[in-house]
């Protein structure tokens, strides 16, 4: 037995080498299982091809990460636009489900329309008067410009002849004022001769054929007196009218001066017409705008989503009746600090979504915010206060697709990616 006991096995005694003979020629030893194991080349070759497979992968990956950045802390963002009504009426149709893909512009929902129709057929009834009332305005003008000259004129020429008419009148009063004054004189004379006539009948010393011809007299001028006095009294009465009619002359005179006032006033309400035109037309304009309001569009391209009409409800100004997923969609990437090293806009995205692991996605790199996350939290931390333990942040980095998304991949908000960033 050997000094070393594991090498006194069986299968190390058959690889001993045999003996020496007689004649001293020794015969030849078998192989030993290393010599066998050196002989089969497949012992070496696949431990060595695996080994070196494995450095291959492991410099490819080396290679890839210093080429690319990844994170699965980023998720799909979008604009997610509520519908609500303009007008307050009750519903008369809707016309999409939830989750339908509509088109800008298709009409999602129907108003009652009756009572808007209404009221803008009143508004254009307004407007149609108030275009009356300014062409009615306006002939009034043209009228009151083309009287205005002439009025002037021949109120002048009025006044003018009012004045004549005066100066008539007061000459024929002072002439009857003076045949008054001279019939009363007479009178006064006739009667003196019927009193001496009659003193003069007493005594018998005129005939009563004389002191009748002087109570004749008398009776004359009594009656020529009261006659002029009635002239008077008339000549009165005419310069009194003839006064009146100059003053009336002279007020028509005043109106006519006043003809560029009327003139201006008559143009102040053409614009005042006008002004209502342009409120009426504004009238019209948002009865017709109401009316429109009453079918409620798509504002975007997108599905429906959070659907909460129905038919004959009554809504609201600024209600919620249901929302659009637009199909511009993005995603939002949230990379730790130390990944933004040499990313930049424009760079090229690959974008694994969760939901559909056989499927990629293009994009590229569209911004990056200019702070951390953690910065515009609701509750962002304060650092100088307490003990400070460094923390790795994270920056939200903006990634649009560079195609439309296939309709056959439902994506929208809040679902799970995987963007991979080649950032050389």
């Amino acid at each position: 037995m050997s000094e070393h006991p594991l090498l006194d096995t069986p299968e190390v005694l058959e690889r001993a080498p045999a003996s020496s003979n007689g004649d001293g020629a020794a015969e030849a030893a078998p192989p030993g299982p290393a010599r066998r194991w050196l002989q089969n080349p497949l012992r070496i070759g696949l431990p060595a091809a695996a080994a070196l497979i494995l450095a291959l992968v492991a410099a490819h990956y080396y290679m890839y990460s210093l080429d690319h950045e990844s994170t699965d802390d980023a998720f799909i963002a979008g604009d997610v636009v509520a519908v609500s009504p303009r007008v307050a009426s009750s519903v008369a149709a809707v016309l999409v489900t939830d989750n339908q893909h509509v088109k800008r512009g298709d009409v999602l929902v129907e108003l009652d329309s009756r009572d808007f129709a209404a009221k803008l057929a009143q508004a254009q009834a307004n407007l149609e008067a108030a275009k009356a009332r300014q062409r009615s305005a306006e002939i009034n003008v043209r009228v009151t410009d083309t009287t205005a000259g002439a009025g002037v004129a021949q109120a002048v020429a009025g006044v003018d002849a009012a004045a004549r008419q005066v100066d008539t009148a007061r000459s024929r009063l002072e002439q009857a004022r003076a045949q008054v004054t001279a019939a009363a004189a007479e009178a006064m004379r006739a009667r003196s001769d019927v009193e001496r006539y009659e003193r003069l009948f007493q005594d018998r010393a005129v005939s009563a054929q004389e002191r009748d011809r002087a109570v004749a007299a008398d009776r004359s001028a009594t009656a020529a007196l009261e006659a002029s006095q009635k002239a008077e009294q008339a000549a009165s009465d005419g310069l009194r009218q003839t006064e009146s009619q100059l003053g009336e002359a002279r007020a028509r005179l005043e109106a006519a001066k006043a003809a560029p006032s009327q003139v201006a006033y008559s143009r102040s309400q053409v614009d005042t017409a006008t002004a209502e035109i342009a409120q009426a037309e504004a009238a019209v304009r948002q009865a017709q705008l109401d009316l429109s309001y009453t079918k409620i569009a798509a504002p975007e391209a997108g599905r429906i989503t959070r659907k909460s009409v129905e038919p004959g409800a009554y809504v609201q100004v600024g209600q919620p009746l249901l929302s659009i997923v637009p199909d511009r969609l993005w995603v939002v990437a949230n990379f730790k600090e130390t990944q933004l090293r040499a990313m930049h806009p424009g760079q090229p995205v690959v974008i694994a979504v969760d939901a559909y692991p056989d499927r990629t996605f293009r994009g590229h790199v569209d911004s990056i915010q200019a702070g951390s996350g953690a910065a515009f939290s609701l509750l962002p931390p304060e650092n100088a206060t307490g003990n400070y333990v460094k923390v790795v942040q994270r920056v939200p980095v903006k990634i649009v697709f560079d195609d439309a998304p296939d309709p056959h991949y439902v994506i929208g908000p809040g679902m799970s990616v995987v963007p991979t960033v080649t950032v050389r």
